[in-house]
């Protein structure tokens, strides 16, 4: 494995990535420079507390989809190959090729793990020569589907997701608010939202979780009461929540106050009175 590893500044520059904690990027950081020539880790929990981050900034960067997780617990990083060029007389390939199977590669060559409507074929699938980019390319034999990884419990596909599994682990998490109806009326959207966090039902009540702990989201403050499922799953919100911008201030509970200033709060947040 090499010793050297490169970053592009498209990635890392992006406002999305500098506007994750300093901790959520310096594990990026570690994470790539321990990845093999493939992208892929086998440790990032070790890592993790290695450098003395944050479970959050793991979620973070799973969330945000800067890397992507598998049910064995190893991770690749989704825009390696944006990162890396190694040669082929240099590339030494990855040890986790069932994972590698799983997924498909981007036109620009980031990773992804969603099937891609675009079929490429006598392509290679080896890392490039030179400064040469591969196509949008599937790297493995077995293309995502319903029996596919993509049907794993970390990246559930529509066809096996058991929604009412997330359902009632809102509902137990999340006392404060409205309980969703049984999952066999929800629409496309609420499906998708969950679909799309790519997350198993305990990491995602782990969330649910931190919603009812915020004395704003729950209501408990008194200042808004428009908190539900489908208002949590919107990407903006989600992300607002992970990062804590919700979470309690204080050291005792008359201390509490929500991160955001109301006032501002209602300037810059749409709330639809019935979300």
């Amino acid at each position: 494995m090499a010793e050297r590893r490169m970053f592009a500044k498209s990635i890392i520059d992006s406002d999305a990535f500098l506007s994750m904690p300093l901790s959520a990027q310096a594990l990026y950081f570690h994470l790539n420079m321990r990845a093999d020539d493939d992208g892929f880790v086998s440790n990032p929990r070790k890592i993790q507390r290695m450098i003395c981050c944050a479970d959050d900034d793991l979620k973070l960067l799973i969330a945000k989809r800067y890397i992507l997780v598998f049910e064995s617990g190893v991770i690749v990083i989704k825009h390696w190959k944006i990162h890396n060029l190694i040669r082929n007389d240099r590339y030494k390939p990855t040890l986790y090729e069932e994972e590698k199977s799983a997924l498909f590669q981007k036109k620009d060559g980031a990773y992804t793990d969603h099937k891609l409507p675009e079929k490429v074929s006598g392509m290679s699938l080896g890392i490039p020569n030179g400064n040469q980019m591969d196509p949008q390319v599937r790297l493995g034999k077995v293309r995502l589907g319903k029996d596919s990884i993509d049907s794993t419990p970390d990246t559930p596909a529509t066809a096996n997701l058991n929604y009412d599994d997330y359902r009632n682990a809102f509902i137990s998490a999340c006392p404060s608010l409205p309980a969703p109806a049984k999952s066999n009326r929800w629409n496309g959207a609420r499906k998708k939202g969950i679909r799309d966090k790519h997350m198993t039902v305990e990491q995602m009540r782990e969330v649910f979780d931190r919603v009812e702990k915020s004395d704003f989201l729950s209501g408990r403050s008194g200042k808004w009461q428009g908190c539900s499922i489908d208002w949590i799953l919107k990407p903006a919100n989600w992300q607002k929540i992970v990062e804590g911008n919700y979470d309690n201030r204080g050291q005792t509970k008359s201390e509490h106050k929500p991160a955001y200033d109301l006032d501002e709060y209602e300037k810059m947040t749409e709330v639809p009175p019935n979300d």
